[in-house]
């Protein structure tokens, strides 16, 4: 073969990997971005929460976890993500009610008694079984409750009281976040997925968030929040994520 020829077929080569790396880098973004949806909404009690212009508003305390996601797709733990996300979704906390000039008063469980800190903790989990109820059976179709078909009305009853009673809220906020991010291995995976043709997930970012009455223990409002966009370990990201997961809160 002359030299000529020889160059031109390794045009046509290098030509046909061009295209084939485009085909392949257009199909990762389209798989990828069919799950750059942001899911969002929220829910308020049928009654209009009786609430004065600045509330006073106990944020019980966060429940955040970061995550590593692993090639095989297990979460990992990370603590020192964790640390870092939950004081930027304080602050950013912090920021959003001050715009509203409401009142944050944080949660100091170590200056109850045992008895106190035990009753606070099984309310924190029970927001997390009733969050993770609300989620399932008010936003996937089919779910849906027969008792609950035309109304909000969720409580987490009388054990929330006793907060009232110390810290003289108007009402308590929960925040319930969970983030994991895709490790070097996973991001590997997700490549060779888009070029053989299926998804594989990156990391994800969920959560909700309760407005409580005090008083009774309802469920003023909730909020939630769904994607696989975000990093709570930035202070900029974080901010927009609590922004969007508080939307609509009647404050």
């Amino acid at each position: 073969m002359n030299t000529a020829g020889a160059s031109r077929n390794g045009i046509l080569t290098l030509t046909r990997l061009l295209l084939l790396t485009l085909k392949s880098m257009v199909l990762i973004a389209a798989l990828i971005c069919t799950g750059c949806v942001t899911y969002t909404g929220y829910k308020t009690n049928p009654e209009p929460p009786n609430l004065p212009p600045n509330a006073r508003v106990l944020l019980m305390p966060l429940d955040v976890q970061l995550f590593e996601l692993t090639a095989g797709g297990l979460e990992e733990p990370k603590a020192d993500w964790t640390e870092t996300a939950e004081s930027h979704v304080y602050a950013s906390l912090e920021s959003f009610l001050q715009l509203r000039q409401d009142t944050l008063i944080v949660y100091q469980g170590s200056a109850d008694d045992p008895d106190k800190v035990h009753v606070n903790q099984q309310v924190m989990k029970l927001h997390q079984a009733v969050g993770q109820a609300i989620t399932i059976h008010t936003y996937f179709a089919g779910y849906n409750l027969p008792t609950k078909q035309d109304a909000f009305d969720w409580s987490l009853g009388g054990g929330v009281q006793g907060l009232n009673d110390r810290y003289n809220a108007d009402c308590a906020l929960f925040i319930f976040l969970r983030d994991s991010y895709a490790s070097a291995g996973r991001k590997a995976a997700m490549v060779v997925g888009a070029l053989a043709g299926f998804y594989v997930a990156g990391g994800r970012q969920m959560g909700f968030a309760s407005l409580v009455d005090l008083n009774t223990g309802d469920i003023l409002w909730f909020g939630r929040l769904l994607r696989e966009t975000g990093d709570l370990r930035k202070p900029e990201p974080a901010s927009e994520a609590v922004h969007q997961l508080l939307a609509g809160i009647p404050l």
